[in-house]
């Protein structure tokens, strides 16, 4: 049975997808919830599940590789085999990558290649892209970069505010992650595409 370390800076909802697909047959489970926000709610939401859980305040170091080295010790404590960033909202290092690579798995709100980084939605949407969606991908030291293991894509409608697309994307989020994370688990990185959303889902 592998073990999952989830690392989120905000609400949780794909923790909460991952965490809670996480049962039977599954061949991982959560072993830890940590987030570089002490306030997150996606703290809460993992103690509700019975998740054990850490805060590592960012702030609270001089530097990246500081608090990486942190965050790097409890991870340790935990000893997990996976790595799930769930909006964690850090860059990271390359030398925290390099120790987890191949092990290390996000979620990115776009069809990558495109549109690495924030605001995702917008640039879609600016660029007249009749297509949006999400990612899974391993991580590696390139932000939003490394191998494509899973996309899931929707529509972008006529009218559509950024917000409205998040909203669409974010129903495909938490289908493709947890469906990417079963599969990774299991040591299956074959490339998995949904099915595309033709409507409104």
């Amino acid at each position: 049975m592998k073990r999952v370390a989830i690392l989120l800076s905000g609400g949780g909802s794909n923790m909460m997808a991952l965490a809670q697909s996480m049962t039977g047959d599954h061949p991982a489970r959560p072993c830890l919830v940590l987030s570089n926000d002490p306030k997150a709610g996606g703290l809460v939401r993992a103690r509700a599940l019975g998740i054990e859980t850490a805060a590592i305040d960012h702030r609270a170091y001089p530097d990246r590789p500081a608090f990486e080295a942190a965050v790097q010790a409890r991870l340790q404590h935990s000893s997990p085999d996976i790595i799930a960033l769930a909006g964690f909202m850090r860059i990271l290092t390359a030398g925290f990558t390099g120790a987890w690579a191949g092990r290390m798995i996000n979620i990115h709100p776009s069809l990558l290649p495109k549109y690495r980084g924030l605001h995702t939605h917008a640039r879609a949407i600016d660029a007249g892209d009749a297509q949006a969606g999400c990612s899974v991908h391993e991580v590696t030291a390139e932000l939003d970069d490394g191998p494509i293991l899973g996309q899931a894509r929707v529509p972008v409608l006529p009218g559509d505010t950024a917000d409205d697309l998040a909203a669409r994307v974010l129903v495909q989020e938490h289908r493709l992650y947890p469906a990417v994370l079963r599969r990774f688990a299991a040591g299956d990185r074959t490339r998995l595409d949904l099915p595309p959303v033709v409507g409104i889902d």
